[in-house]
C-alpha cells in the first residue's frame, strides 16, 4: 500500500490552526482513513465508548498531487496519536516558513513509509512529513499503528455509513461560547445533563441533583428538518412544563448525556465552524452535533469539509 501527497497552504492552515487542536480535545488516539477522494479523522467509531467525532475532508481541501494505492480498493486506515501528528506538522511548517517564502514554498510532502527504528529488528510504519530545501531535507516521522486489515477497514466504513444518519429535527445554536460558559458552571453541580429538542426550535438543557436544579433554554432557534408551530397556550408556562408537554405531543425528544461528553463536543469550536446544529437521533439513540463551515467570504456551505459528533446517551429519556 502506498500514499503520498503534498499539503496545500489551505490544508496546512486547516489542520495546524483549526482541526488538529479541536480533534486533540476529543481524544489522544484517532483513526485516519484515506481513500481515493477523502481524508477522514475518526474518533471512537470502532468502540462504542465516548464521543464519536468524524472530520471529513475532500482531498482537494488539504492536498494536491494526491496518490493512494492499496489492494483494498485504494483504502488505507491506521491509528495515530493526534498530539504527535500536530507537533510534527507544526515543526515542519516552522521549518518551511524559516527556510522558504511561506508554508508551501518548500513543498511539504506527507507519505506512508516503513522504517527500522533504533534498536529494533522489525520495520515499523510511519506517517512522514518531508520538507525539501535548497541543500537539505528535513524529515519528521510520526509513528502509526499497523494499517487496518481489509475486514477492519470494512468495519470502519460500515460504522462511518451508520454515523451519517441525520436527526429528523436539528436546531441551530447561535453562540457556542454562551453554551460553553453554561456547561462550565454545570460541571460543579453534577455529571448528567438532560437535553430536550423540540420541533418549535427550542433547546432545553437541565442538570438536577437532590439539592439543586439548574437549567437553560434557547427558544425560537432556526430549525432544519421537521418543524412545528408552538401552541399559543404554552407560552406562559415554565420551560420545564413546556418541554414536558412538547414531549407528550410527540413534538420533542429528550435524552440524558454526560456533562463531560457534552463539554468535549463544544471543544470543536477550536475548528472555527460558522454554525452548529443539535439534534436527537431517531429512537433517542444519540445526541448529534453538526458543525457547518462556509466558503470564506460567503454564506455558502463549504461541502469539502464536514465535522460532526455523536454523544452516547445514558438514558433515552422520552421521545
Amino acid at each position: 500500500m502506498k500514499f503520498k501527497a503534498f499539503l496545500t497552504e489551505n490544508g496546512v492552515n486547516l489542520l495546524e490552526k483549526r482541526f488538529l487542536p479541536a480533534l486533540d480535545k476529543m481524544g489522544k488516539i484517532c483513526h485516519l482513513y484515506l481513500n481515493r477522494d477523502h481524508a477522514i479523522f475518526l474518533h471512537n467509531l470502532l468502540n462504542g465508548d465516548g464521543v464519536q467525532s468524524i472530520a471529513q475532508f475532500r482531498k482537494e481541501a488539504l492536498f494536491d498531487d494526491y496518490r493512494i494505492s492499496s489492494q483494498n480498493e485504494d483504502r488505507i486506515a491506521f491509528a495515530v496519536d493526534i498530539s504527535l501528528l500536530h507537533r510534527a506538522l507544526r515543526s515542519s511548517v516552522s521549518i518551511c516558513t524559516e527556510f522558504g517564502n511561506g508554508p508551501t514554498a518548500n513543498r511539504l510532502q506527507i507519505k506512508l513509509v516503513k522504517k527500522l527504528p533504533p534498536n529494533s529488528t522489525q520495520p515499523m510504519p510511519f506517517l512522514t512529513f518531508e520538507t525539501k530545501g535548497y541543500k537539505s531535507a528535513v524529515i519528521q516521522d510520526v509513528p502509526i499503528s499497523k494499517p487496518l486489515s481489509r475486514a477492519q477497514v470494512l468495519e470502519l466504513q460500515t460504522a462511518l455509513d451508520m454515523a451519517q444518519d441525520l436527526p429528523q429535527t436539528l436546531v441551530q445554536v447561535p453562540d457556542l461560547n454562551q453554551l460553553q460558559n453554561f456547561v462550565d458552571r454545570m460541571r460543579h453541580v453534577g455529571e448528567l445533563l438532560n437535553i430536550s429538542i423540540s420541533k418549535y426550535g427550542d433547546l432545553h438543557i437541565q442538570i438536577s441533583t437532590t439539592l439543586i436544579t439548574l437549567g437553560a433554554e434557547f427558544q425560537k432557534l432556526l430549525v432544519l428538518g421537521e418543524r412545528a408551530d408552538a401552541p399559543s397556550e404554552d407560552q406562559n408556562l415554565s420551560a420545564q412544563t413546556r418541554s414536558a408537554r412538547a414531549i407528550l405531543r410527540g413534538d420533542a425528544q429528550s435524552v440524558q448525556v454526560s456533562v463531560k461528553h457534552f463539554g468535549k463536543s463544544l471543544q470543536c469550536h477550536l475548528a472555527k465552524p460558522d454554525c452548529a446544529f443539535y439534534g436527537i437521533a431517531p429512537q433517542g439513540s444519540c445526541l448529534t452535533v453538526i458543525f457547518q463551515f462556509f466558503i470564506p467570504g460567503s454564506h455558502q456551505m463549504d461541502k469539502s469539509i464536514s465535522l460532526h459528533c455523536r454523544l452516547p446517551v445514558l438514558d433515552q429519556g422520552s421521545g
